[in-house]
């Protein structure tokens, strides 16, 4: 394995959209990296290219972090190969459209493990080992969905509201022993999440509905680095977090009902 000096961040679904925007913001800041992903080739693909634009040490380990006993996995695979994190990285997440009852519950239960349980025991396990150090970062990605319960994501937009307030609590506990916490909370953002041929992502983006996982990748770690609470890329962003909370249940209501109709439609012409 490659290595240098440089402090190490561990980033949990670190081959693609924002995880590989930060894997890139962190080494053009002189970090060595470890990604987490259950994207093997992906991973080799990110570790050359990340060393050889930026001359740092890139390691990978394959998992998947829908299983219970991956944070012991990763926890484990650092602790073996001597690996110094001084920033640990929760981004690992999945979104799925589709009501509660209607997910199967395999998929339900790998959400939850995924969003709620493995960045937990994650915080647990590195950061046990960053208050005996008197030093280090962690930065858990929420969601600006975290703001307000939407129909058909009643599982991610919860499970990012979790993270959000787990990594308020975590950062008051953790704050005496030299420790920060931060906590990411993107809007839209320009990754493979979105269809090119259904969403038109130039003019999202002018609009600033919209931004790319570069912008949203540096704001996180400025934030990081600056001992932030709270990063919320975008003026946007920002004002649709203060607003969200105050539109009446009744109008979410309608929107669903209307988007349900729409689907079943497109369904039925399909």
């Amino acid at each position: 394995m490659k290595e240098n000096s440089n402090p190490f961040v561990l980033i949990t679904g670190g081959s693609s959209g924002i995880g590989l925007a930060l894997a890139h913001a962190f080494a053009a800041r002189n970090y060595n990296l470890l990604l987490v992903s259950n994207q093997a080739n992906v991973l080799e693909e990110c570790k050359s290219a990340l060393e050889s634009k930026y001359g740092i040490a890139c390691n990978t380990f394959y998992i998947d972090m829908t299983v219970k006993e991956s944070a012991l996995c990763i926890f484990e695979f650092v602790q073996t190969h001597g690996l110094k994190i001084e920033v640990l990285v929760n981004n690992a997440g999945i979104l799925v459209f589709s009501e509660v009852v209607e997910t199967p519950l395999v998929k339900l239960e790998s959400i939850l493990q995924l969003h709620i349980q493995t960045p937990t025991a994650l915080c647990k396990l590195f950061g046990e080992k960053m208050k005996a150090n008197r030093m280090g970062h962690i930065l858990n990605v929420s969601s600006i969905s975290a703001v307000m319960p939407y129909p058909g994501i009643s599982l991610y937009g919860p499970s990012k509201t979790y993270m959000r307030y787990f990594s308020r609590a975590l950062r008051s506990e953790m704050k005496l022993y030299n420790v920060n916490v931060t906590c990411l909370i993107p809007g839209a953002t320009e990754t493979g999440l979105y269809d090119p041929n259904r969403v038109n992502l130039t003019l999202a983006k002018q609009l600033g509905v919209m931004q790319t996982a570069d912008v949203v990748a540096n704001n996180a770690v400025d934030a990081l680095l600056k001992n932030k609470a709270e990063c919320i890329p975008g003026w946007l962003n920002k004002l649709t977090v203060i607003s969200l909370p105050w539109i009446p249940s009744f109008v979410i209501e309608m929107i669903n009902r209307h988007s349900t109709i729409l689907q079943k439609g497109n369904k039925a012409l399909g």
